[in-house]
């Protein structure tokens, strides 16, 4: 008797740990059934990826979607929205929303909140700091949460920890990967009086290449000392490449697609505010640095640390002008362009957006495309070619800082779970999100 599916992805090109080849998907009650020639089974959908190439879901480990509190930037629904259009299945959000998700009660809300709303599935951050370090190996343990996030630098309130004593009190206290923005924040406040007002260019010079490796250095020696797990968000320096090499047993690493793809001056010559970000856009070398990380595997995982504020607020002259960009909806196009200009292999890119966070975060079952794994796909047109613009973006603030660069490759459907959430540039299941699980926090039934 014939096999029947709930979903069968046809005859597209798949890309998972078997390599690259021809084949057809089975998904049955939300999961991977069946991997191979499905020819003589049924389904009740099928969809057809001749001429496409099936990628395993697209996550995205590092987003702001800025709800609570500062929701004319972006709220949880128009984050995700972007999210799918982009091909992404699953993001990890952050906690420095107004108020900041530093306790049980906010962790709660945030996942309430998305809750009938978000397009995809979700984890969030709770963040860790001076005043939350007894709870924090409580929280990172409850349902919906991805781990602990400290900003050492380039935060304000009581989200910095930017001394030794308080991340060493943080990683006691907790056993999780914690993740972390690395910048020394008493060498940036030193150079800060470096910003020239209206002068983009001067920001990586107040944020320089040593106030990153310094911070990951002091990191680094605190993680040792206590043998903890960490993992150091949008590294920019080659410096920090060079040096996480020797410590892969305690650090994983992130890069993203703006630092790959961004250099200044240029940048910010052409682009102004919207190439503001923390950690900067650095020069050529420092970006060949981090492309020597992604082929060397020293790069773990790519975030799009999708960061958005209107433009009016990028329009203020700098350093009034607030760091972040938006990113989710371009991660994917964007690295799909490199892919295609040679910089990186298809392979290499499914292990940056998929392998790499389902292994360094313990999703309990995502990240792979394999049998008995959620069945989350992302499947792209290698050869559509699209040239990115501000109105297409579904980002609240409506505007991209690759504006006008000209994408190879595109992402043509998002399945979650089994679903077709997006097709064609549309969202045709909305709302499906639901909380992402870990391997360290499953709770018994």
């Amino acid at each position: 008797m014939a096999e029947t599916y709930d979903l069968i992805v046809r005859g597209g090109e798949v890309v998972n740990h078997a390599g690259r080849g021809i084949a057809d998907i089975g998904v049955r009650g939300g999961k991977f059934a069946a991997i191979g020639d499905l020819s003589q089974a049924s389904a009740g959908e099928v969809f057809d990826a001749t001429g496409l190439t099936v990628m395993p879901g697209v996550i995205d480990t590092q987003v702001h979607f800025r709800e609570p509190g500062l929701e004319w930037k972006e709220d949880l629904e128009t984050g995700s929205r972007a999210a799918v259009l982009g091909g992404v299945v699953a993001v990890f959000e952050m906690p420095n929303t107004e108020p900041t998700t530093t306790d049980p009660d906010q962790l709660a809300d945030k996942l309430a909140r998305a809750a009938n709303r978000m397009h995809c599935d979700h984890a969030f951050y709770v963040g860790g700091t001076h005043e939350n370090t007894p709870w924090l190996g409580e929280m990172e343990r409850l349902p919906g949460c991805c781990g602990v996030k400290v900003f050492m630098g380039a935060s304000t309130g009581t989200l910095l920890v930017k001394d030794d004593a308080g991340v060493e009190a943080v990683l006691r206290n907790i056993s999780r990967r914690a993740a972390f923005h690395s910048e020394d924040e008493y060498r940036l406040a030193d150079r800060r009086p470096l910003a020239r007002e209206g002068d983009w260019t001067s920001h990586p010079e107040v944020r320089d290449a040593q106030s990153a490796i310094q911070s990951t250095e002091r990191l680094i020696r605190i993680a040792k000392s206590l043998g903890k797990r960490i993992h150091i968000l949008h590294v920019t320096t080659a410096d920090e490449i060079a040096y996480l090499a020797a410590h892969k047993d305690v650090a994983s690493v992130e890069v993203t697609p703006q630092h790959l793809t961004l250099a200044g001056p240029e940048a910010y010559e052409r682009l102004k505010g919207y190439a503001q970000m923390n950690p900067p856009i650095r020069d050529a070398h420092h970006r060949a640095g981090l492309w020597a990380g992604v082929a060397n595997g020293v790069a773990d995982v790519l975030g799009s640390d999708h960061a958005p504020h209107t433009a009016e607020e990028k329009a203020r002259p700098y350093p009034a002008s607030p760091s972040g960009m938006p990113g989710v909806q371009t991660l994917l196009p964007v690295m799909l362009t490199h892919v295609a200009e040679g910089r990186l292999t298809l392979e290499r890119l499914v292990d940056l957006t998929s392998h790499g966070a389902n292994r360094i975060f313990g999703m309990a079952d995502k990240g792979r495309l394999a049998v008995g794994y959620d069945a989350d796909l992302t499947i792209v047109d290698l050869k559509a070619q699209r040239t990115f613009r501000h109105e297409d973006m579904a980002s609240r603030v409506g505007w991209t800082p690759f504006v006008d660069m000209e994408a190879k490759g595109w992402p043509m459907a998002t399945i979650i779970r089994g679903t077709v959430v997006m097709r064609d540039d549309e969202i045709v299941a909305p709302s499906l999100g639901q909380p992402v699980r870990f391997q360290e926090t499953l709770n018994p039934a």
